[in-house]
């Protein structure tokens, strides 16, 4: 894991169409603003896992691979 200190107003950039922007700092929140190609899925971390947990129940326990796999495949058209 890279950890980085960044200040508001400050970025970075991941691959080549990923930007990252600290847009706001208040106490322990942070706000985020992300520039990113529609094509990739973002998520909250407590989302992604709601939707990973809810997919292997209804597979019946199937391993997390899978679910990666049929999730890959379904993702949504656009994001909130």
């Amino acid at each position: 894991m890279l950890v980085l200190t960044r200040k508001k107003g400050e970025s970075l950039v991941i691959g080549e169409n990923i930007h990252l922007k600290i847009a706001d700092v208040q106490g322990d929140t942070v706000r985020l603003a992300i520039e990113a190609p529609r094509s990739v899925s973002i998520w909250r971390q407590e989302l992604w896992e709601s939707i990973v947990q809810e997919n292997k129940e209804a597979l019946g326990g199937a391993d997390p691979a899978t679910v990666r796999l049929l999730f890959q495949k379904h993702k949504p058209e656009s994001r909130k």
